[in-house]
């Protein structure tokens, strides 16, 4: 495997294949990593998908635990503040600030640090061919130029994309005109576990507390007060910094002007290469959910390619990866360009409609239950995609999750390890299948084309029962009532959950058949898999 770009994304899915036992190489044309302030946020799930990409514990020491959005009215005046409804969902604090810079270097020591990844800085992406047995990656560095044979190509390379360029593939959208202000400062004695949008019409502005006295300050910025690419006079960053601390000219980490951009790949494969992150989608930071989505790129491609490779599943799978994605993200850049029209407003009569209707709102359970819960947030579904649709003709499944969303991870004591655990532990790294409230005999009836790409089963307990002993099989139950708030409305089925968390079917015993030819395209693999395409030698030439 091939990535092009060494950003948070590509990193991301170079851990992933690493850990999925894929040797990969990671191309970038920078000599180092990042020193730009970009994103910002991690969220619960992308810290979920760098646990699985075993560098969580060295991302931890460079976030701060958030706990949500702050907004406040022109006023000043704060309105409500925006959290998970679930607060640990994915076992995780919900929104996270952190510096990208950190990040990145983090990511990339872990990188260098594993046998099965290499990482070259200065190496430059210049053109590419590929048939139906793989993709020839032309790259060049200071040796000269070199082709390297892979299986798959994935296109990390940001914004500007390379890759993209080389495959013929536009983009859709628009770019916005209004110039913001980013300032990364040090210094700061701001303590806050959460992040501010200031909405005074007059200077729309964003507070994001860091680690280590570090703060984020974006500003929106008048007319001719500062441009893209031109240095940002120090006197300009004090005079507007001034309403929310003194500052330094030695307290400026980093200053930079941006706009914003709101664009959608026309297409995020062509054969075998694949777009991700910024390549794919790009999106105002006004959710913070632009490093997010494309983290979740990661999460939903990287099992795919590494479970073709091992013989798990046929190449189609891999053609689920943007119609499972490509919603999503253009959901949430509506979402980002909404909060920015509405929270971020200049025209003083948008801001007082905006702040009356919040108060209102507010004062109703069902209003402050959206504002709060954050329920005008795009929700994934990877329906349709690899996974089964619920039975229509059978009960209505009425819970968080069904075929097509994903599984929580709640806390659970596992009955054969004796500890209290994180549900991901007790799934382990690929395939599960879960029986949720069965019998002991149901596990008879399970389907081989069901179980084959599932190293773990795991019986579940529900409402304070625990499940029989059988063997091969798994046991947990209950500690703090969130797996029952997962799991107990499929009590008495069972449910395939994939790699990435999301569930591709649930089933009563009986009803197997109708799974099994909802998902036949994609789990049918008549090869058996060689050690050459589990770790996928990279053959070069000069």
């Amino acid at each position: 495997m091939v990535v092009i770009g060494a950003g948070p994304v590509g990193l991301t899915a170079a851990l992933l294949l690493a850990a999925a036992g894929v040797r990969v190489l990671v191309a970038e044309r920078n000599t180092t990593t990042s020193d730009e302030p970009k994103a910002i946020s991690l969220d619960d799930e992308s810290l979920r998908t760098l646990a699985a990409a075993d560098v969580l514990d060295a991302v931890l020491p460079i976030i701060v635990p958030g706990t949500g959005t702050r907004y406040h009215g022109a006023d000043g005046e704060a309105l409500f503040q925006a959290r998970w409804p679930v607060p640990y969902r994915h076992g995780y604090p919900f929104k996270n600030p952190f510096a990208q810079p950190a990040l990145e270097q983090t990511l990339a020591v872990a990188a260098a640090a594993h046998p099965l990844v290499e990482l070259r800085f200065g190496c430059t992406f210049t053109g590419l061919r590929q048939d139906g047995a793989g993709v020839a990656v032309t790259v060049a560095d200071g040796a000269g130029a070199r082709t390297i044979r892979c299986a798959y190509l994935l296109g990390c390379d940001g914004g500007r994309s390379a890759v993209r360029r080389a495959l013929g593939i536009g983009m859709r959208g628009r770019s916005h005109d209004d110039p913001w202000l980013v300032v990364d400062t040090v210094g700061d004695t701001r303590d806050e576990l959460y992040g501010m949008h200031l909405g005074d019409p007059a200077r729309p502005t964003v507070v994001i507390p860091g680690v280590d006295g570090r703060c984020r300050y974006e500003l929106r910025l008048r007319p001719g007060e500062a441009e893209p690419g031109v240095p940002v006079p120090f006197a300009l960053i004090r005079d507007l910094l001034a309403p929310h601390r003194v500052i330094d000219v030695d307290q400026v980490e980093r200053a930079v002007v941006y706009r914003f951009h709101s664009l959608v790949a026309e297409r995020w494969s062509a054969g075998r290469v694949f777009l991700l992150g910024d390549a794919a989608h790009m999106m105002p930071p006004f959710a913070g959910q632009g490093l997010n989505s494309g983290v979740r790129d990661a999460t939903n491609l990287v099992w795919k390619v590494a479970d073709v490779l091992a013989g798990r599943l046929a190449p189609a799978a891999l053609g689920t990866y943007e119609a499972e994605r490509a919603s999503h993200a253009t959901a949430t850049i509506r979402l980002s360009e909404k909060l920015g029209r509405i929270v971020m407003t200049t025209d003083p009569r948008v801001a007082h409609r905006r702040d009356r209707w919040a108060r209102a709102v507010l004062a109703t359970p069902e209003g402050r239950a959206f504002l709060e819960e954050m329920r005008y947030r795009p929700v994934p579904d990877v329906s349709p995609g690899l996974c089964a649709p619920d039975d229509p003709a059978g009960p209505l499944v009425r819970g968080p999750v069904r075929a097509g969303t994903v599984l929580g991870q709640p806390r659970v004591f596992d009955l054969d390890r004796h500890r209290v655990a994180l549900f991901d532990e007790v799934l382990g790294r690929g395939w599960a299948v879960l029986g949720i409230g069965l019998a002991t005999a149901a596990w008879d009836g399970l389907p081989a084309t069901l179980t084959a790409p599932a190293p773990r089963l795991v019986a579940v307990g529900v409402g304070d029962r625990r499940p029989a002993a059988r063997a091969g099989v798994a046991r947990v139950v209950d500690v703090d009532g969130s797996l029952d708030r997962e799991l107990a409305h499929l009590e008495g089925r069972f449910a395939l959950v994939r790699p990435d968390r999301y569930v591709a079917a649930t089933w009563r015993p009986g009803d197997a058949a109708r799974v099994e030819t909802a998902l036949a395209p994609y789990l049918a693999q008549p090869a058996a898999p060689t050690a050459a395409r589990t770790t996928h030698d990279l053959s070069t030439t000069r």
